[in-house]
């Protein structure tokens, strides 16, 4: 004799993932248990209420345009977004979603993603920044300079530092030194700027400093002056060894109006003050 199968509602409630039946206003019709255990709602606290009052406010607008997408009859199979779960928290799901036009109900079936979601976040961060000192690396710099240029209505500062005897350090008290000297360093430029700058090391010992809205060479110098001020303050109490820094300075549109220009620009101003430097009596 034939099993008698159990209500399709009993079912769907032993699947570990969200699943949600809406009318077509987006208003909830069913929902399976997992919804409480995950978002934190029971069915009667959600049946009637529409499904945009839970996501994040931040995540309002891609959704309402990923329902648009799907009432037009394109099945949405990895869709993203945040709930506000009953306590405050926040849920990350990713969801598959169709329109079911011939009984008039959207179906969604999700799962969360918080793991995910933070892997990617930590792997865009080591993609664009430097391991060592955390600042933003050569390619992160290139984005953020190409983003300001392309405003140009913003005048625009650029600052190649280089670090003064740091190979000194590295031979004669190794690797793991010159790398304390190095992170040192940029905790120290870090600091010194001013809300809005922007630091990258792009280079073994080298930095490059964004400084928008700096009207000129003068005041670029200016801030190059604060940034020796503060290493040299920071070094005054620093159990590492004291090295200097050279600085040089593009300013957009004088030196240029590129990315490739200024930096290169920069570059050379930077080796010209470590060569009047080194050639100094007394250097």
């Amino acid at each position: 004799m034939p099993s008698t199968l159990p209500p399709p509602g009993e079912i769907l409630d032993l699947l570990p993932d969200v699943v949600c039946v809406v009318d077509p206003e987006g208003r909830y019709l069913a929902v399976n248990a997992a919804f409480e255990r995950l978002i934190g709602y029971r069915p009667e606290d959600v049946l009637g209420r529409c499904m945009t009052e839970l996501i994040h406010p931040e995540d309002h607008a891609t959704t309402v345009q990923a329902v648009q997408r799907v009432m037009a009859g394109h099945p949405l199979p990895h869709f993203r977004n945040r709930y506000v779960r009953r306590d405050g928290g926040l849920v990350d799901m990713q969801w598959s979603a169709r329109w079911l036009p011939a009984y008039g109900v959207r179906i969604a079936v999700g799962h969360p993603v918080g793991e995910l979601r933070e892997l990617e976040r930590r792997l865009e961060f080591m993609a664009a920044h430097d391991p060592l000192t955390r600042l933003p690396n050569r390619y992160r710099l290139r984005e953020e300079l190409d983003r300001l240029l392309r405003d140009g209505s913003r005048p625009l500062a650029v600052l190649y530092l280089d670090l003064d005897g740091f190979k000194a350090i590295n031979d004669s008290h190794g690797h793991a030194q010159g790398d304390r000297q190095l992170r040192e360093t940029a905790d120290g430029l870090r600091q010194a700027l001013r809300h809005g700058d922007f630091i990258a090391r792009v280079g073994g010992d080298e930095f490059v400093v964004l400084l928008p809205d700096c009207s000129g060479p003068d005041d670029a110098r200016a801030v190059a002056g604060v940034l020796q001020s503060a290493l040299d303050q920071r070094q005054a109490h620093s159990p590492f060894p004291r090295i200097g820094v050279s600085i040089g300075v593009a300013c957009c549109p004088a030196d240029g109006r590129d990315a490739e220009t200024l930096l290169r620009r920069a570059d050379a101003d930077m080796y010209a003050i470590k060569h009047r430097r080194e050639r100094a009596p007394g250097a």
